[in-house]
């Protein structure tokens, strides 16, 4: 019986799991036309020639960015996305590519923001970062999000006990029975990326 209860508990906190992740989609803006966008900045840069026509998926934080004729260059410090192609906040840059968008975009609007871009890779060109070479690879961009990030106040769990608001019998009246058990403990703030 225990058994049961057990794998029962676990069936449904594995049920809850996946109604969860599904509910995460990648937005329309980033969708892109290949159902898996190259997203691995590292093995792209080993070979870049291999990947040039190629659909990616990148995002990161905006270092920079430059308007010139027709377009914006935004150079972009990669990190991994998560399933809906957000990037991962806290985590180590992957290396930094050129993402050119068509038009004028407002450096006020972009510089040190997270964006997602979607597009074809065109190669790689040589750059510097401070004093330092460094390769770029470069995409043009077809689809692009800004997210922004935002701050959350989580309470600590507290008591659900159906017999805590009712009648007194004593004394006639409805309120709080006065007995149960308190989480004292400190509430967090938590920190996420949303639209």
């Amino acid at each position: 019986m225990v058994g049961q209860k057990r794998f029962s508990r676990g069936l449904l906190v594995g049920l809850m799991a996946i109604a969860l992740s599904g509910c995460v989609t990648v937005p329309d803006a980033i969708q892109g036309t290949s159902p898996t966008p190259q997203q691995d900045l590292t093995r792209v840069m080993a070979a870049p020639t291999l990947y040039v026509g190629q659909e990616a998926r990148f995002g990161g934080k905006v270092v920079s960015v430059r308007n010139e004729q027709g377009k914006t260059r935004l150079e972009i410090a990669t990190v991994p996305l998560d399933s809906g192609a957000r990037p991962l906040l806290g985590a180590a840059s992957r290396g930094r590519i050129y993402a050119d968008v068509n038009g004028f975009l407002d450096p006020v609007d972009f510089r040190d923001q997270l964006v997602t871009v979607v597009g074809p890779i065109v190669g790689t060109v040589d750059g510097k970062i401070g004093d330092t070479s460094y390769k770029y690879m470069m995409m043009n961009v077809t689809g692009y999000k800004r997210w922004r990030v935002v701050q959350q106040v989580v309470m600590p769990p507290q008591p659900i006990d159906p017999w805590m608001w009712g009648p007194y019998p004593r004394h006639g009246r409805y309120g709080y029975g006065g007995w149960g058990w308190y989480n004292p403990g400190p509430a967090s703030v938590q920190t996420f990326v949303t639209e």
